[in-house]
């Protein structure tokens, strides 16, 4: 770990490479895994535009207009969280629903000095959904995106660390943030900051390894771990934050045990009982062990793991009129590409993805395979009856040509 923050100046935008390089960092994902993934925090000045993927205007009509309930927003001030009956109302005249969010409520709630934070912007907020999925693709980690929007001269939350990676873009105004070094590396998602709450608050008052103010434009990348605490300038700050769920050796650990317990569950001996009369477990733990060891190393967590994986996140959005439209059309010159973010794999002869499995005969396999490319293939190429098949799945989209 370097002793100074490695700070980047005037990035540019690269056609033909990812969002990594030519909006955040200015690194190639080669160099930012080698550099920096996972190890310490980078601070990326003027890396990008982003009034394309979220603006005040953004804010005000997610609060005002798009009937957004809770979880989609929370509300912090002085370090504590607001109770949600505090700024959420009834849906009004044909809305049966309790908890929409109360534009007046948050209103005042703001003006007294309360951060708004807007949750899953992934699911809300269509530039920032293109974005996190663009850069989870690149990544190979689910994304989540919120964004925090605090009055002046007010902060939201404490010193804390995150069990996530985040990157931290400056929209609009600007935030002071005091960056500081793990007091528990690593974190894994149940183990929260709160669990080391006295060690954190002592690090906090330490020199900090980042004390910086972002700008428009700015882009901060903390590893999970890391503590920080941020607070408006003289201006309103709008930033969003890229929360990187990353997998873990741990998580791979989990998903091999349960391959593990699985097999053991099929074995007659390991379903059987304990003898009558045992007075401790050390006979039987031996032969536990001895047929769990055997399972860990035959099992293949590759199922488990990818079938977890496509839990963790949505598909690219699917327009039911649009895939209507393209199913009745369907012709052999009908382009069509695999919808995006789909984690499909092939098992054999089963397509598993994130919308469900289909099983193929062996003679659709070589056209299943080719749509895997994510490239734009003619239906006549692949096969009018499997396209169709598949459009009505949710795995094929129609293509520009």
């Amino acid at each position: 770990m370097s002793a100074l923050p490695t700070e980047l100046q005037n990035v540019g935008a690269t056609a033909g490479v990812g969002v990594l390089e030519t909006r955040l960092t200015g690194l190639s994902r080669e160099e930012f895994a080698r550099d920096v993934w996972a190890r310490t925090a980078l601070l990326t000045r003027r890396a990008s535009d982003f009034s394309d993927l979220f603006s005040a205007d953004a804010v005000d009509e997610l609060i005002s207009r798009r009937g957004l309930r809770t979880p989609f927003l929370r509300v912090a001030k002085d370090g504590s969280t607001l109770p949600e009956s505090s700024f959420t109302a009834p849906g009004g005249v044909g809305a049966t629903i309790a908890d929409q969010l109360d534009d007046t409520a948050l209103w005042r709630e703001f003006a007294d000095g309360a951060t708004l934070v807007l949750q899953a912007l992934q699911r809300t907020w269509g530039p920032v959904a293109d974005f996190s999925a663009r850069l989870s693709t690149e990544l190979g980690h689910p994304v989540q995106a919120n964004a925090y929007v605090t009055p002046p001269q007010n902060r939201g939350f404490d010193d804390h660390y995150d069990v996530h990676d985040v990157f931290v873009l400056q929209i609009d105004g600007a935030k002071r943030w005091l960056i500081h070094e793990p007091v528990h590396p690593d974190p894994l998602r149940d183990q929260p900051w709160t669990d080391h709450r006295s060690a954190v608050a002592d690090a906090a008052k330490g020199k900090p390894y980042i004390d910086t103010v972002l700008e428009p434009g700015d882009v901060l990348y903390l590893p999970r771990g890391w503590l920080h605490a941020a607070r408006a300038q003289g201006e309103v700050s709008i930033h969003l934050t890229l929360g990187i769920h990353s997998w873990t050796r741990y998580g791979l650990a989990e998903q091999l045990a349960k391959a593990a317990l699985a097999a053991l569950r099929d074995d007659p001996r390991m379903r059987g009982a304990l003898p009558l009369g045992v007075d401790g477990p050390e006979g039987e733990i031996d032969i536990v062990r001895e047929h769990l060891v055997a399972a860990i190393t035959k099992a293949d967590s590759a199922p488990l793991f990818h079938r977890t994986r496509r839990s963790q996140a949505r598909p690219a959005p699917l327009g039911p009129l649009a895939q209507l439209a393209a199913v009745d059309g369907l012709g052999p010159d009908s382009p069509v590409r695999l919808r995006e973010a789909l984690e499909a794999r092939l098992e054999g002869p089963r397509l598993a993805t994130r919308v469900g499995w289909l099983d193929f005969p062996e003679t659709d396999l070589p056209s299943v395979t080719r749509v895997l490319d994510g490239e734009v293939h003619m239906s006549g190429d692949l096969g009018v009856g499997l396209v169709e098949r598949l459009l009505r799945a949710g795995v094929l989209v129609p293509a520009e040509q």
